[in-house]
């Protein structure tokens, strides 16, 4: 199949489309502008609606209300517009509504700045609403991966009743490269006997809520929810190894520093020096099951974020104490080059850093 030369953003928007989209609803905020741009021009083509909406929060009911009746919605935006969605984020996650909500991260905390991030990551995988749900959340580090994950986010949506988060960020969404497209997508067949389209008094009529006065009967739904995500853990990790065996440290990153750490360890191997990578595809579930088959002669793993430290806790629990675990993060909008991670994990292996 023949390449085309594009943007993370745009690859974002054009898997979008054909994962079936059928309605785009959002709100204006760099780094992810050109995703509602491409979508506002090629989303009416194929069927589908696209609508501005006033804010971020408007936009998310609009998903809501979008996909109870049945259809593919989708928003999209950054840090801190995702914020501001949290409280309708929480209400799909309980009416078990299909929805993608894609997050191109920029700096925080607050407004921060238009640079690229990963400062979201408690944001993306501990709910961030209220009440105890997941959402499964998929971190691609190209922009092929991009429009790879954006289809299967579709699929994984309607599978589960679910929404799904696209994790990116800003240096990814910008960045241009070339992205193999296919012409066309299956989609799985899922009967939607649960969404409101009316009924025509062929059927009783279908109420969907998140209301749950009677203590007893949220706490059957909290269980029934709890069963989905155990499924969700047991099916949907997914995780990539390069060159980890014989490693003695292993990086382990996602997104962006993902693919920057592919260059690390290359110099390094390069040099002599035994490190690995372990790059984390699913941000949840976290592949647990990755840190079972890592080399004995691993000693040391080092999370690598554009942040102070966050997805080291779940590397922590994984890992369970069996090895050493640091992290090296540049927060703010600082990209981190291949050098100075390859610098670090020397410094760590002759013992000069912890």
């Amino acid at each position: 199949m023949p390449k085309s030369l594009m943007k993370g953003n745009e690859a974002l928007a054009k898997g979008a489309i054909l994962g079936g989209c059928t309605h785009f609803f959002g709100y204006p905020i760099t780094p992810q502008n050109e995703i509602p741009e491409f979508l506002a021009r090629e989303l009416p083509k194929t069927g589908g609606i696209f609508l501005q909406a006033e804010s971020e929060i408007a936009a998310i009911n609009m998903v809501y209300g979008a996909a109870a009746a049945g259809g593919r919605p989708m928003t999209s935006s950054s840090s801190p517009g995702i914020a501001l969605m949290q409280e309708g984020i929480s209400l799909l996650a309980a009416a078990e509504l299909p929805s993608v909500i894609v997050n191109v991260q920029r700096g925080g905390p607050g407004i921060g700045t238009i640079q690229p991030s990963q400062c979201d990551y408690f944001q993306m995988t501990r709910g961030g609403g209220n009440g105890d749900y997941s959402i499964i959340a998929l971190a691609p580090s190209t922009a092929q991966e991009s429009a790879e994950m954006m289809i299967d986010a579709f699929e994984l949506a309607q599978r589960y009743r679910t929404p799904v988060f696209i994790v990116s960020d800003g240096m990814l969404g910008q960045m241009m490269e070339p992205v193999t497209m296919p012409s066309k997508v299956p989609q799985q067949s899922v009967k939607k006997d649960w969404a409101a389209v009316g009924h025509d008094n062929r059927r009783p009529p279908i109420t969907i809520k998140t209301l749950a006065l009677d203590p007893c009967d949220l706490e059957q739904i909290n269980l029934r929810l709890q069963e989905k995500f155990m499924r969700i853990r047991e099916s949907e990790s997914r995780y990539e190894t390069y060159r980890i065996s014989e490693a003695e440290l292993i990086f382990c990153g996602y997104g962006s520093v993902g693919r920057i750490l592919k260059n690390s360890v290359d110099q390094l191997r390069h040099e002599g020096v035994r490190v690995g990578l372990l790059r984390v595809k699913t941000l949840w579930p976290f592949p647990v099951e990755a840190f079972n088959v890592l080399p004995p002669r691993c000693r040391h793993i080092l999370s690598t974020e554009m942040n102070c430290g966050q997805m080291i806790d779940d590397v922590r629990l994984a890992v369970n104490g069996k090895i050493q675990v640091t992290h090296y993060g540049r927060p703010g909008g600082i990209i981190p080059t291949p050098e100075e991670l390859a610098d670090h994990a020397k410094n760590i292996l002759a013992g000069g850093c912890q």
